[in-house]
Parts: C-alpha cells; structure tokens; sequence
C-alpha cells in the first residue's frame, strides 16, 4: 500500500512538471491590473500616462490627464487612441475617450478590438484649442486566459500541497515491534 502511494506522489510531482514545461505560454498571458505604456508625457495642453489592459478580443485603455505646471486642463479636450497591428495587415482604427473625473483626477477611457495575440501600434491623439499633439508606443494583446477555469488553474499547486500535507499528517506509523522491554 505504501508503495502505490509513493508511485502515485511520484506521478502527481512528474504530471506538474510537465504541465509547466509544455505550457510555457501561459506565462506570458497578462491577466492583472493595467499597466503604463506612456508615463508623464507632455502632449499638447497637458500631461498624458497612457494605460491599458490588452486583452485579445476588447482591450482597455486609461489616459490619466494632468495640467502641465502653472497651466490648466482645456475643458474642450478630447483624446482618442488609434491601434493598428506593427505589421500592418489591418489599417488602423481609432476609438474616441469618454471623460471620467473620479477621486479629482480627470481621465478619459475607451475600449479597442484586438484581433490577435500580437503587437500593435498605439497613438494616442489629443486635441483642444488650446493645442494639440500625438504621442505613440507599442502593446503586445495577450489572451484573456481561461475565464472562470483561471482559479482552478491557479489553485492546482495549492491543491497539490494541501494534498500532500494531509496525506502526510493521516498516515499511520507502523508499531516498532523490535523493542523488547529490559
């Protein structure tokens, strides 16, 4: 009996190895908050960071909007983001912002379509009277993942130890039976 346990850890340890080397991919996938493409930049009237969330099928975009120093933020302002693949088989797009001021900052928000996991080209556009400019990055879109089959992938490694822990602490020790008294 011991020994079909130790042959069954054996494949679980060898079954989770394997998954982590075949699926290397997974890795790359971003599946957390949205993170900076553009910090701090003067772009016209104002000072831009552009984040975003690039997910395959909607990403999401934030242009978080500061006065430049001294200045003001135009309230004609209007931003979009045009996305476009590097290697430019599709032409590129553009999404207008819907204006959001929360918490005293003021940011602009939208959503674009990415069609594949690849990089695209990003230009972030703004326009006002008081002026206007561009400024350009780059994005690789990243699978979304596996939707609610993340957390059960996510706690398989958890599971394993838990398993192993409980395994461990329920096993009988055989009575030494050698001892004889003196």
């Amino acid at each position: 009996m011991r020994n079909c346990f130790q042959i069954a850890e054996r494949i679980a340890a060898g079954a989770l190895v394997a998954i982590a080397l075949l699926w290397p991919s997974l890795a790359k996938a971003h599946n957390g908050p949205p993170f900076p493409i553009i910090e701090n930049r003067a772009v016209g009237p104002c000072v831009i960071s552009l984040w975003t969330h690039p997910d395959v099928g909607t990403g999401l975009f934030y242009v978080l909007v500061d006065p430049p120093p001294g200045g003001q933020i135009p309230g004609d302002l209007k931003i979009s983001i045009g996305v476009q693949p590097e290697n430019g088989r599709l032409a590129e797009v553009v999404y207008p912002t819907e204006r959001d001021n929360t918490r005293g900052q003021v940011e602009f928000k939208t959503s674009a379509e990415f069609d594949r996991d690849e990089f695209w080209r990003v230009r972030l556009i703004v326009q006002s009277f008081a002026g206007s400019g561009e400024a350009l990055s780059r994005v690789e879109a990243t699978p979304p993942g596996y939707g609610r089959w993340d957390l059960l992938l996510y706690l398989l490694p958890f599971l394993a130890v838990a398993f192993l822990w409980f395994r461990g602490i329920t096993r009988r020790r055989k009575p030494k039976s050698n001892l004889q008294p003196a």
